[in-house]
């Protein structure tokens, strides 16, 4: 049996503003029918009263001292790390997966500790089914102020093991989402959905069949994918626009880029017509032809093309390119730096 752990502060906090109904047994508190309901109370309570409480049987239930052995003989289960949850939500919403979840950190629960786990919640809800029906038998069918504090502790009691599953498996939602890989469903979404399934599958898994809550939560997972993805595929159909990757995209970058290489070409078009880079005639020719800068040309001729016209190889009009291109290069290089404004730009550096 793994020995008990200190309760941490946040345990204490937890046992402290828990209205009460039950001890650390799960007995009634001696003054808990004597403590009034907060207004958190009293809407929580009515929320419960509003419909019978489902949970899955079981006959360890009906045993005696069944609240003893469910919750005292048993060795304690280690509760879940879920410090890296939100990071690995950060990455997700810069559109990073690359984060995984260190082994450190996970719990995995064997399959006797699910069962444990599993039949804690669902006494924690059988109990809160009887307190509703003893409630609902009174002829006001309101509860006392003993079963109002004993049915929110036992509500509240479920509600923290359910927590403490879900927590554990918070993994498997993340690593269902990776592989499932819907272009179409925004990441951030897909895992909230599988977390709302997890939740889900929580309450409907039976332990007593033997089964791994994993191979369970899985399959449910992987159908809340789907539905989602066919939801959303509906939605496209009927509100294409909102949907439309160009209106959520900016073309800004490529509008820039797109201006940045027109006044570029324009530039080298200067220098080449004006012949500010002392270009020979051969290569002035070789320039005009290679990029349509002749006046008429309706696009460019290729080397071979090209050799043709003045006469030599391929090769060679590739060489005479590559030499006029050079000093082309050059005076690019040079008007900068001549240009007064650059100047201007580049004083601060310089006093630097």
């Amino acid at each position: 049996m793994t020995p008990r752990r200190n309760p941490s502060p946040l345990d204490q906090a937890r046992r402290r503003h828990q209205v009460g109904g039950t001890t650390a047994q799960g007995g009634s508190a001696p003054t808990a029918s004597r403590r009034k309901l907060s207004l958190r109370d009293e809407r929580l309570l009515k929320q419960i009263l509003q419909k019978p409480q489902d949970y899955i049987d079981s006959e360890a239930f009906y045993e005696d001292e069944a609240e003893h052995k469910i919750y005292e003989e048993v060795p304690d289960i280690q509760k879940p790390d879920t410090t890296w949850y939100h990071p690995v939500m950060d990455d997700i919403s810069s559109s990073s997966r690359t984060r995984t979840v260190k082994s450190t950190q996970q719990v995995i629960l064997t399959g006797a500790e699910e069962k444990v786990l599993f039949h804690q919640f669902n006494y924690a809800r059988h109990r809160v089914r009887l307190l509703q029906d003893d409630i609902w038998a009174r002829p006001d069918k309101k509860p006392t102020g003993e079963q109002a504090q004993e049915i929110l502790g036992w509500y509240r009691r479920a509600d923290r093991i359910r927590e403490q599953i879900a927590e554990t498996n918070l993994a498997l939602v993340l690593a269902m989402a990776k592989r499932t890989r819907m272009s179409e469903v925004d990441f951030a979404d897909l895992v909230s959905e599988g977390n709302m399934a997890l939740l889900r599958a929580v309450d409907k898994f039976d332990a007593g069949r033997g089964y791994k809550f994993s191979t369970y939560a899985c399959r449910a997972i992987l159908k809340a994918f789907s539905r989602q993805g066919m939801k959303l595929s509906k939605y496209r159909q009927r509100f294409p626009t909102d949907f439309d990757p160009k209106l959520e995209k900016s073309n800004f970058l490529e509008t820039k880029r797109a201006d940045f290489e027109k006044d570029a070409a324009d530039e080298v078009r200067t220098i080449v017509m004006d012949n500010r880079a002392d270009l020979t005639e051969v290569e002035r020719t070789v320039i005009e032809h290679r990029f349509g800068l002749e006046s008429g040309a309706e696009k460019p001729m290729t080397l071979e093309q090209v050799g043709q016209i003045i006469g030599v190889t391929k090769e060679r009009v590739r060489q005479i390119q590559n030499k006029a291109m050079e000093k082309i290069r050059v005076e690019l290089e040079a008007k900068f730096l001549r240009d007064p404004q650059n100047e201007e730009a580049r004083e601060p550096v310089a006093a630097g």
